[in-house]
């Protein structure tokens, strides 16, 4: 069986985000580029599920949509245990291209599973997961926060607003993975980091795929209010205030 997981890489959180002049554009300056976190959990959950399968995984694979300038991130994926790394040339616009690149690189492959994270660390758009499915062609599980493997079927818990739902799933099948999916991110030991820096990183060729969407402007967040500090013996005070300023009451 073949796991197939899509990793993207994000600012750091600690990251002072800015825009160039224009608005138009990241200033990628100063910026220290990370593995996504949600990726960093479904990744770590994907070589759990090989080493405990007693080998009915043979293989882990990471795929990543990116230039040259980010393959650190394919490099610790490989530390943390992945066995072989697929890069796809380019710098791509939005979720749909994205996805796009990743399906005609999974396409032709043999696998059983794709798993991707919730979303990116930086956009948030939640997009890229359920698209690739559909242009896999294949059945997507979301919102998933555990999964196992018991004989070659996959055994899937996802939450809902009601409560958790559990499924068995056949692949091939992709999901999508959120908090819970594993307990901590795999931290890849130094004989690990060694032996990623002779493993190869396969690099692809992008294919044409068209963007439906364009970045026309990015606004900075609106300052906060200063602390506003009441006598705790005014309540009146404070009842106005939530009133007729803050809407609360």
């Amino acid at each position: 069986m073949h796991i197939i997981v899509c990793i993207s890489h994000v600012p750091d959180t600690t990251t002072k985000i800015r825009f160039n002049e224009n608005l138009t554009d990241l200033d990628t300056q100063g910026i220290k580029w990370v593995v996504n976190p949600w990726d960093d959990l479904t990744l770590t959950r994907a070589i759990e599920l090989k080493e405990q399968s007693n080998g009915k995984i043979s293989k882990v694979t990471v795929l990543h949509a990116g230039d040259s300038s980010t393959e650190p991130v394919l490099r610790k994926a490989l530390a943390m245990g992945a066995d072989e790394a697929w890069r796809i040339d380019g710098n791509f616009s939005d979720s749909y291209t994205i996805a796009c690149q990743l399906a005609r690189a999974i396409k032709d492959k043999d696998y059983n599973l794709v798993v991707c994270g919730i979303e990116s660390s930086d956009y948030n758009g939640s997009a890229v997961g359920g698209m690739l499915s559909e242009l896999l062609g294949i059945p997507a599980v979301s919102s998933v926060s555990s999964i196992d493997i018991d004989d070659n079927n996959f055994t899937v818990v996802r939450e809902t607003e009601t409560g958790k739902e559990k499924l068995k799933v056949n692949g091939p099948f992709l999901i999508v993975g959120q908090k819970g999916v594993a307990s901590d991110p795999r931290i890849p030991s130094m004989r690990g980091i060694m032996m990623a820096r002779s493993k190869p990183i396969n690099v692809i060729p992008a294919d044409e795929c068209k963007s439906f969407t364009q970045t026309l402007k990015f606004e900075y967040p609106k300052p906060k209010a200063p602390c506003r500090f009441f006598d705790p013996e005014d309540t009146d005070e404070l009842v106005r205030i939530l009133r007729d300023e803050a809407g609360v009451l």
